[in-house]
């Protein structure tokens, strides 16, 4: 049997090949590609059915990412299950990752079923696979024949310290240490002329940086789109047949002669509620009038009511282009009425209400003991979250019922946006050791919730009393473009904080987090082919202004995070010991440390770097733990004094147990300023005695003095002290 012999094209990316190959794996598939980037590897296929789906007024899409543990050589960590199950949150991320680029590229009204399935086969465990499954999706696409508008590519790109850590520069697919410790984290996404995805997670850079960064993936996006058509170009494709959505004329004509530019222009309204109303009496209009028509089926009540809706978004795009006015009155630059509150909910730890037009975020903190972080059990890198923002979209937000089906991937998203913004200004684990979950409830929704929940959740967390650095708001920009707009010329206009249907009808959603010193998140979404970096610079100048404005309404509402916790949050306190000290906090099988929590009811953490961290019932419990801890790994200090027990009795002096498993003799000398001639005259075994070192020797031997804690009596003057220890005897050692 002859081997098969894949082709393939190769491109050097920043030090790194990248290939892209085919023929070798899924030949059934439209498409199938293999993007190897090092020792990483991800199969992309892309398949399409040959009917269309009828009744349907959106492009079904279905983009998946498969994680699989033997691309790293692991066996999934659950004790009873060992095979992949549902996505993890990170491979759900990472679809989103890749649908995002892809989807604009396609005909809106096109009908048949498209699937892209990016599979792991290999991870390297250095550079996130995420950007590669983009590049290996759109090649597979391309190689598919569909009505794709590709190529599309992205690169990660880094903004870390140099190998001297004198300044930061720019990474071109960092590792995954490098991400973690460097200012930005940035994924870009675009075609050959311009910009189409933006994703980052920054520690507060300025928009300055993140445009130079974006100028330099591009030039690499470039690359990266000219590699696929080489590849295309090699092999030629082979086009498929597909189905467009067709426009019944007949609906047309009727939505048309029955509903008049006037009534659509007087549809506008200052609230989704006063909009619906009107959108509703427009539509029922148009049903009393055609009954007739719709039960003979010459047409129906969803192609209507789309029609109309279209009419509609033409007409709110045409004012916005013309005449800057958008539906609620607002000039481009305007955000709309803030509102807040915190301390609302009595029983959350910390609580913040935030609200802006018609979308209200809940935000509740709930502050637990380092031992309820969250271990990440992934495909490629484990890791411990002590932070972690939970996002919840109900359908009554929206004035919709309908069934809860758990988590979607769009409130994973949302939450992930969240969470990211918020993460660079938490204070460091040994300024705050608890571990922080965050839980945003969208209880109304009218566009830009995710930064509702951001600025909702920055009340929160200093209501909490979380010591932030500094407050963090978000904003969403959008833009609406001429029909003549390719990127870069043509008639846009960039609006400010934008509502459900600016959203909806408009070309991007630009969501832009960040405090007053810089950006910490970033996620844009466009529907328009590109656009380019210039756009994107005015939107981030602008972001940056009504970022302003919102954190000042924000401080109103609370000026700075809280001095003290919740009376229902854990007290929690750490204590740093030497590591070579957490055997003795063990103990023998545990003995030690499971006596301590018996005993104070404390939950006790120590990790490997020496920081013993308590989570105590209260106050009076956690500090009884922490001296119990300090006193098992005590070094001891000359001058310090302490409550010891008397253990030993000799002749020339008695042993104290000033700390566990530690003591010291006080010479019969200083068990008081009047002569003692039999210690067993002044203290007994068992006694608790008040003793001051007074001495280490040079074989770490401790002495104590006890009449160094006591006045002196009337008339008498101090003596100098005589600590030392009796001479060892000296001769033959002792036989035994």
């Amino acid at each position: 049997m002859k081997p098969m012999e894949p082709s393939t094209v190769e491109l050097n990316i920043a030090g790194r090949v990248l290939s892209l190959s085919t023929g070798l794996f899924a030949n059934q598939a439209h498409g199938a590609v293999v993007a190897s980037l090092g020792d990483t590897q991800i199969l992309a296929t892309a398949v399409m059915s040959e009917t269309s789906r009828e009744g349907i007024d959106f492009f079904p899409l279905m983009v998946d990412y498969e994680e699989r543990f033997y691309a790293s050589g692991k066996i999934k960590g659950s004790r009873f299950i060992k095979r992949e199950g549902r996505p993890s949150d990170n491979a759900v991320l990472t679809a989103r990752l890749i649908d995002r680029p892809v989807r604009p590229l396609f005909p809106k009204n096109m009908t048949n079923d498209v699937q892209v399935i990016g599979t792991v086969l290999s991870a390297d465990l250095e550079v996130d696979p995420g950007p590669i499954g983009i590049i290996a999706a759109s090649a597979a696409l391309l190689l598919s024949g569909m009505p794709f508008k590709g190529p599309v590519a992205a690169v990660r790109m880094g903004y870390v310290a140099d190998s001297e850590g004198s300044k930061e520069i720019f990474v071109v697919n960092p590792t995954y240490e490098q991400a973690r410790n460097g200012k930005l984290d940035l994924v870009v996404a675009g075609t050959l002329d311009a910009i189409t995805m933006v994703e980052a997670a920054a520690k507060e850079v300025s928009e300055d940086i993140l445009l130079e960064a974006l100028e330099i993936a591009h030039k690499h996006i470039k690359t990266l789109c000219q590699l696929q058509l080489d590849l295309v170009k090699k092999l030629g494709v082979k086009t498929l047949e597909y189905l467009m959505r067709e426009e019944n004329p007949i609906a047309r004509k009727a939505v048309e002669d029955t509903i008049s530019e006037k009534e659509i222009e007087d549809a506008r309204g200052k609230t989704k509620a006063e909009f619906k109303e009107k959108l509703h009496a427009l539509e029922k209009k148009l049903f009393e009038k055609y009954a007739e028509q719709i039960e003979a089926e010459e047409m129906r009540e969803g192609e209507l009511k789309e029609i109309l809706t279209d009419r509609i978004e033409k007409l709110m795009r045409k004012n916005i282009l013309d005449s800057e006015k958008r539906l609620d009155g607002r000039k481009l630059d305007e955000i709309r009425s803030i509102s807040g509150a915190v301390g609302i909910i009595p029983r959350t730890h910390g609580s913040g209400l935030f609200q802006r037009g018609e979308t209200q975020a809940l935000s509740l903190t709930t502050l637990g003991s380092p031992g309820s972080a969250q271990t990440i059990d992934t495909m490629d890198v484990d890791e411990i979250k002590r932070y972690m923002h939970h996002y919840n979209f109900p359908p009554f937000s929206v004035g919709e019922a309908k069934p809860l089906r758990g988590t979607s991937r769009r409130e994973v998203g949302h939450g992930d946006l969240a969470e990211r913004a918020l993460i660079s200004v938490l204070p460091e684990k040994e300024q705050f050791p608890y571990t922080i979950r965050v839980v945003s409830e969208v209880l109304s929704c009218n566009g830009s919730s995710s930064m509702a929940s951001v600025c909702g959740s920055t009340l929160s967390l200093m209501d909490a009393g979380v010591p932030i650095k500094r407050p963090v708001a978000g904003i969403a920009m959008g833009l609406i473009t001429s029909d003549d707009f390719d990127g870069k010329k043509g008639i846009y206009k960039i609006l400010t904080d934008i509502q459900g249907l600016e959203d909806f009808a408009g070309d991007m959603d630009f969501k832009v987090a960040g405090t007053s010193e810089g950006i910490t998140a970033l996620q844009m979404d466009i529907k328009v082919k590109g656009i380019s970096i210039e756009i994107m610079g005015e939107a981030l100048a602008r972001a940056k202004k009504a970022r302003t404005q919102i954190l000042k309404e924000m401080l109103e509402i609370i000026p700075a995070p809280r001095d003290h916790l919740s009376p229902h949050a854990p007290f929690i306190m750490s204590v740093r010991i030497l590591t070579d000290q957490i055997r003795s906090v063990i103990g023998k099988g545990g003995e030690t440390i499971q006596k301590i929590t018996a005993d104070t009811g404390c939950e006790i953490d120590i990790e490997q770097d020496g920081l013993v961290t308590i989570t105590a019932p209260n106050q009076e419990k956690g500090k009884l733990a922490e001296d119990w801890i300090k006193r098992i790994t005590y070094v001891p200090k000359v001058g310090d004094v302490f409550e010891g027990k008397v253990v030993r009795i000799m002749e020339f002096g008695a042993f104290v147990e000033f700390a566990p498993g530690k003591d010291g003799l006080v010479h019969i000398s200083q068990l008081d300023h009047v002569r003692v001639n039999k210690v067993e005259d002044v203290v007994k075994i068992g006694d608790m005695v008040k003793v001051k070192l007074v001495e280490i020797d040079d074989q770490g031997r401790c002495n104590l003095s006890r009449k160094a804690t006591m006045p002196l009596p009337p008339g008498m003057t101090a003596t100098p002290d005589i600590t030392k220890r009796p001479p060892r005897r000296s001769g033959p050692p002792r036989r035994f």
